[in-house]
């Protein structure tokens, strides 16, 4: 390598130093650092790469890895490297891809030789490994090698691991810049991609999008609701990406909120689930616009990352909400953009613009913060540029003297530059501001006696253009600036007066001439702006004056007629033809005085940032004001809103919900009764659905079909409710497409519509349940009703059920009567024993029995995990409804820590609700719930209430495995109550039992990116086991784990909604320290655990 090359690689005098020691004999390596990139110490490692020790290899991996983030070149290894690519450990193996990540593309030859060994690390059980293996396959920039790119991406995208998912989108950019031909396959993956539920792929695959195909806004329509809900769980560059494009999509398939008369949520900030469809009990219908739920439901979910600590977040949902929102809503970004004003230099700078180009169209939102711009001492020039610029923008008669006072003392400022911009500023405030022109011009005139010229070239200036505004009233400042005109020395200002001289020049008659003689004394030393002026003032003093100023005028346009500068003999040219009479001149003669001294309009003294606005903020486009490479334009408002349901998603409905009631049922074999309405049909499905699915062996089969509903749930759980109620029929997945089917006759057997709620129900429904709020069966999922209703409707003239019909379903027959004796309270489980009276043959009960049991399963779990009752149980209430806020009604709740008897993916809540007016309160009930896909079990109607007296009822809430609060209302006859009960993360989990084996067989499982943990440090009162156990399980509802050691405590759960394994586990170590391990593929969830249980443990 030669010394130029060195010196270019590595710069500076140890390149040098380098270059002399290798082209010496002498061997000093030992004087360099570690790192050294020497001709010795490059020996050395490649030495110890190419031994068959591994631990050498990984030492020199290390060390090579060093140099590389020095910015050293290490290419000359690449062939050592390069042959360590198929080493069986994993962490030279990982090195060993970092490496080839970053010089894959310099040495392509030797990467290819390797390519074989990439194509089998792609099937390696490491998803690191694979996902490294794919990054080094895309970094090779070849194109004969684009169709096994193409193939490893389509692999990487099916693959279980969401890391390597989000790999395969990285690499489709990479591909595309490859060969853009491959845009129509590339364009699959995409597709497949966003409808991935991870949220480690999310911000990837939109990414992709934007790079290959960002007009493809159809791949956007169903994915757009979830990737709405998924924003705030997306990493921080992520979210960034997905609200730039949900932006754009925005702008494209929504109508304009800033319409008059346009409703909109008054309450929008009260919560953060507030209901999108919900009507205004005092808005007149005559409003012609009402926001689309999905454009509700972007800002929404959008407006908790302005609490953001990523600065770039902030500011991009400051862009959307300043693009998107309605004008009364963009004032909650105003707090926001001004806390980022205390980051670094360069965040303020980009803020600033942005700011800038707002307080122009809506001053009055940044108002309330003026003090936050103004200049500091230790503010960098351009910072103070552009917050003088914005206090320009926010001047008003108002605050004008505020203002100007800050810009006395700026005016003194030893940085001229910007005491410059500050007399413009100055300007601009009197001319937008008429009160106070008059004050600005005298400040003006008096900075004209300042010793700095530029102060007083910048003051001349100014004024020149505020004289133009009523020049009759100011002929003393220009007088007085022809006073000065010698001592100014900048061209710009004393052009500026010349220029005033000869448009005011009949208000001077006598000054006007006098300062052109001076001038054709230094003509020929001025500079080229002044010369042209100075040509100007003797052609408008030749045609008022000529008496005077004749000669003069004619001794000017001589020295300008040899002038070196092209535009000064042309002007002189130009004129000369325009104002002196002559056989040769034309027709312009006659009105060269019009010509001349026609009346100007006074300009208009405008921000920089005025037209800025035309792009959209945040970008690079518009910091730099003009259009840069790749910047796509935000579309007009569509006149007329595209159809809405093309983002609707067709959605597996979770299985219907049946009302256990307290006490035994009494048997009833007329189909028409509410009882066989109930039990037979609803329960049925249930059956059948957990015998089509998995074995008895396998996890239980109804919650795992259960999980499958919730998860599509998630996926559109922001949707309108249209698709989710009212469409009348079930839109469930290939999971459930046999249940459906084997249902169908039993919905035909059905001849009674549900009996109304206030209707007497039968004898078999009359039991109460544990809370006594009356009959259960009478609380109906509003799901079952809206499913089943057209059916019953079409078929309440049938017969009930004939022989025939019983025949054709013999399989479910049976199962409808031993279900009609399974009702009992499921705690009384274990002692029952089935004895009917007419009982089909035993072969017969005993699967439907099986089959029956499992559907009471709570939870997918195995024989050797089984779900607990907790060992422990803190009532911790928390405040639902306040008495003054409910006028008289109160309402607290707890989490009782119990399997919820609705629904096994619910969490059991308890609230006790009181009666602390004067008078009795009627009807209290739940009302309208948000999102409208939120699954809550609500508690029957209580009728009546009296005062002081209170009540204890139970609910269920599928929370979804997320802390986010779920919203509805507390209804009485009269009122509504909107609250909203937000759950701890301990209070989602279920505790599970399992042995030690177990527990270190699931946390293998767990590892890499699905671990988290913390070392704390523990108070003395908490190192015993009883402290350490009542500590955890006070945050979090998990089961305890025998443990052989004493130092190690383990605790194991699920999460109540998608079944997902829990381990905490808690190591002690010396000294008070301890380490918390928590395992779960829930990785936010465990952040959030993690937080949550360091608090108490360190805590005496």
């Amino acid at each position: 390598m030669s010394t130029i090359a060195l010196y270019n690689d590595q710069g500076g005098a140890e390149a040098a130093m380098e270059a002399g020691q290798e082209n010496s004999s002498s061997t000093g390596g030992a004087a360099f650092g570690l790192f050294s990139s020497d001709f010795k110490k490059n020996e050395d490692l490649k030495e110890m790469l190419e031994s068959n020790k591994e631990s050498l290899k990984l030492e020199a991996m290390k060390r090579v890895v060093g140099l590389i983030s020095k910015g050293k070149n290490a290419s000359e290894l690449f062939p050592a490297v390069v042959k360590n690519v198929a080493s069986k450990n994993i962490e030279l193996k990982k090195l060993v891809y970092v490496y080839l990540v970053r010089y894959a593309e310099e040495q392509q030859d030797l990467a290819l030789l390797s390519i074989s060994t990439f194509q089998r690390a792609l099937k390696d059980p490491n998803q690191f490994i694979r996902g490294s293996a794919l990054r080094v396959l895309s970094s090779i920039r070849v194109p004969i090698i684009v169709p096994i790119m193409m193939l490893a991406i389509k692999e990487a995208a099916a693959d279980l691991s969401p890391y390597v998912r989000k790999t395969s989108a990285h690499a489709i950019q990479k591909l595309y810049s490859l060969d853009p031909e491959q845009k129509e396959q590339l364009i699959e993956v995409i597709e497949k991609l966003l409808k991935d539920k991870s949220t480690l792929v999310a911000g990837s695959v939109v990414m992709a999008f934007e790079e290959v195909c960002p007009d493809r806004i159809d791949l956007i329509h169903k994915n757009y609701r979830k990737l709405c809900n998924l924003l705030v769980d997306v990493e921080e560059w992520g979210q960034v990406v997905i609200i730039s494009m949900l932006t754009r999509y925005a702008r494209t398939q929504f109508t304009s909120p800033w319409k008059e008369g346009a409703t909109f949520d008054e309450n929008n900030d009260k919560a953060f689930y507030d209901s999108d469809s919900e009507d205004k009990r005092d808005t007149t219908e005559a409003k012609p616009y009402t926001m689309d739920p999905d454009h509700r439901l972007l800002l929404r979910n959008t407006k908790p990352l302005l609490q953001s600590r990523n600065t770039a977040v902030v500011m991009c949902v400051a862009q959307l909400y300043w693009h998107l929102a309605p004008t009364q809503e963009v004032n909650i970004i105003t707090k926001s953009l001004v806390r980022l004003l205390r980051s670094h230099r360069e965040v303020q700078y980009i803020v600033l613009q942005n700011i800038a180009t707002m307080s122009i169209q809506r001053k009055g939102i940044f108002e309330p913060y003026m003090k936050s711009f103004y200049v500091r001492s230790t503010d960098a020039t351009h910072i103070k540029t552009l917050k003088l610029e914005i206090l320009t923008n926010l001047a008003n008669e108002a605050n004008i003297s505020t203002i100007l006072r800050e810009f006395q003392t700026y005016v003194k400022s030893q940085d001229k530059a910007f005491a410059a911009a500050t007399i413009q500023a100055i300007g601009r405030c009197a001319t937008n501001i008429t009160d106070v022109t008059d004050t600005c011009l005298s400040g003006l005139v008096l900075l004209l006696s300042n010793r700095d010229e530029t102060v007083v070239a910048e003051s001349v200036v100014v004024i020149k253009k505020l004289l133009q505004t009523q020049p009759t009233q100011h002929s003393e400042i220009i007088k007085h600036m022809a006073k000065l005109f010698d001592n100014i020395t900048v061209s710009m200002a004393r052009a500026s007066i010349l220029w005033l001289m000869g448009e005011y020049c009949d208000r001077v008659p006598k000054i006007a001439p006098d300062v052109l003689r001076k001038m054709a004394k230094t003509f020929t030393a001025e500079e080229d702006i002044v010369k042209l002026q100075t040509v100007n003032l003797a052609a408008k003093l030749y045609l008022t004056n000529s008496k005077q100023t004749k000669l003069l005028t004619q001794y000017i346009l001589n020295l300008g007629k040899y002038d070196q500068s092209y535009d000064i003999r042309d002007r002189t040219r130009f004129i000369r033809q325009l104002i002196v009479p002559n056989e040769k001149s034309g027709a312009l003669n006659k009105y060269a005085r019009r010509i001349l001294l026609a009346p100007k309009p006074a300009p208009v003294l405008e921000s920089s940032f005025k037209d800025r606005d035309r792009f959209q903020l945040g970008t690079l486009s518009h910091s730099l004001n003009t259009k840069a490479a790749g910047y796509q334009e935000l579309s007009d408002w569509p006149a007329v809103a595209p159809d809405q349901s093309v983002r609707n998603v067709e959605v597996i409905e979770p299985v219907q919900e049946w009302a256990p009631s307290v006490g035994k049922t009494k048997k009833s074999g007329k189909p028409k009764s509410a009882d066989k309405f109930y039990s037979d049909d609803e329960e049925e499905k249930k059956e059948e659905g957990s015998e089509s699915s998995k074995d008895s062996s396998s996890s239980s089969s109804s919650s795992s079909s259960e999980e499958s509903g919730s998860e599509s749930e998630e996926e559109s759980s922001e949707e309108s409710e249209k698709t989710s109620s009212d469409s009348g029929k079930s839109s469930s997945g290939s999971e459930k497409s046999s249940s459906e089917s084997e249902s169908e006759p039993k919905k035909k057997k059905k001849t009674k519509k549900a009996p109304q709620k206030k209707s007497k129900p039968p004898a078999a429904f009359s039991d109460s349940d544990e809370n006594g709020n009356g009959p259960v069966a009478q609380a109906s999922s509003s799901s079952a009703e809206s499913s089943s209703g057209s059916e019953t409707d079409s078929e309440d003239s049938d017969p009930p059920a004939t022989p025939q019909k019983k025949k054709k379903d013999v399989k479910s027959k049976p199962k409808a009567e031993v279900k009609s004796k399974v009702e009992v309270p499921l705690l009384d489980l274990v002692d029952f024993s089935p004895a009917p009276t007419n009982a089909p043959p035993s072969s017969v009960i005993s699967s439907s029995l099986i089959s029956d049991l499992e559907g009471l399963s709570l939870s997918n779990i195995t024989s050797t995990m089984q779900v607990t009752t907790p060992s422990f149980g803190p009532v911790k209430t928390y405040e639902l409804l306040h008495h003054m806020t409910g006028k008289g009604l109160s309402a607290k709740y707890h989490f009782p820590r119990q399997p919820c008897l609705y629904e096994p993916s619910m969490v059991a809540v308890q609230v006790i609700l009181t009666n602390g007016s004067d008078h009795s309160l009627e009807e209290i009930h739940i009302g309208e719930r948000s999102p409208a896909g939120l699954n809550i079990h609500c508690f029957n109607t209580i009728e009546r209430l009296e005062p002081e007296a209170s009540v204890t009822v139970s609910m269920g809430i599928d929370f979804s495995d997320s802390t986010q609060a779920a919203h509805f209302q507390l209804c009485t006859k009269e009122d509504q109550f909107s609250v909203s009960i937000q759950p701890a993360v301990g209070e989602l989990l279920m505790p599970s039992s399992m042995t030690e084996q177990d527990y270190s067989k699931e946390q293998g499982k767990l590892l890499g990116m699905n671990e988290t943990s913390a070392t704390i440090t523990m108070a003395t009162a908490n190192t015993s086991r009883l402290a350490i156990s009542k500590q955890v399980l006070s945050v979090c509802n998990v089961g305890e784990v025998p443990s052989s050691q004493n130092t190690v405590h383990r605790f194991a759960g699920r999460t109540v909604s998608s079944g997902a394994l829990v381990l905490v586990c808690l190591e002690l170590k010396e000294s008070s320290t301890a380490l918390l391990t928590i395992n779960t593929e829930k990785s936010v969830m465990a952040s959030m655990l993690l937080r949550d249980l360091k608090q108490p443990l360190v805590q005496a």
